[in-house]
């Protein structure tokens, strides 16, 4: 059909573009509802984690470990396949959502836990003094204190959340490494394997780079305005 340059295989993947913008799509919308659920997750088991009660540190910890060490592929095949069986199929984008969710949520609950136990224990103390509840303490005082510390490990799951979408192709999905496979083993579309997977590559790293590289600004903004307030603070002293 033609190698990597070769103008007819370029052309033959031109041609099938909206294919690859609907797999992009997909890719987007379940990597998008999945961050969100992951996210929700994370802050969940990273609170329970940290909450000092023994019930709620063994739950987050049961679940923590149960998802890190099991494949992200069977978590997907017994849900998809799990859910079909029984007749209640929701469709392969929904069950990628909650399967990349509840995946990367373990990951980012212990994000989330190391951001917490990095915040020194002064604070902790200085909040109950002030009156403040668990929820209005991890809030106002907490939390705002570890972005700084857990925006560079979370981007990078926010990161592989997006790259895990490519698992879907295993139960038949439409995203966007489904949709380059689909292009290269096409009977009418087969072959231009070349220019189909860097094509995908490409798009998969526009989405992915720009997110790098906004945590690694967003970063360096946080750093300098945490330096800069040390500084007028001492100056006023």
């Amino acid at each position: 059909m033609g190698g990597l340059f070769s103008a007819y295989a370029w052309n033959k993947v031109w041609a099938f573009r909206q294919g690859f913008l609907m797999g992009l799509g997909n890719t987007v919308v379940t990597a998008l509802f999945g961050i969100l659920l992951a996210l929700a997750l994370g802050v969940l088991f990273g609170l329970m984690a940290t909450s000092g009660r023994k019930g709620l540190k063994l739950i987050a910890r049961v679940y923590v470990e149960f998802i890190q060490n099991t494949p992200i592929l069977l978590q997907l095949c017994f849900l998809y396949y799990a859910l079909a069986f029984s007749k209640h199929s929701i469709g392969v984008i929904p069950t990628g959502i909650i399967s990349l969710g509840v995946y990367t949520g373990a990951y980012m609950a212990e994000v989330f836990r190391a951001g917490i136990e990095s915040v020194p224990f002064g604070q902790f103390e200085a909040a109950k003094s002030q009156g403040f509840t668990y929820f209005e303490e991890m809030y106002y005082i907490i939390l705002p204190q570890t972005v700084k510390i857990i925006l560079p490990p979370m981007v990078n799951q926010i990161v592989n959340l997006i790259k895990n979408t490519s698992c879907l192709y295993i139960v038949g999905g439409t995203d966007l490494i489904s949709v380059t496979y689909s292009f290269v083993t096409g009977e009418k579309t087969g072959g231009a394997y070349g220019p189909a997977y860097i094509l995908c590559g490409a798009l998969f790293f526009l989405v992915c780079f720009p997110l790098s590289h906004l945590a690694s600004s967003w970063e360096l903004h946080l750093k300098a305005r945490e330096a800069a307030t040390v500084r007028k603070l001492g100056g006023n002293v």
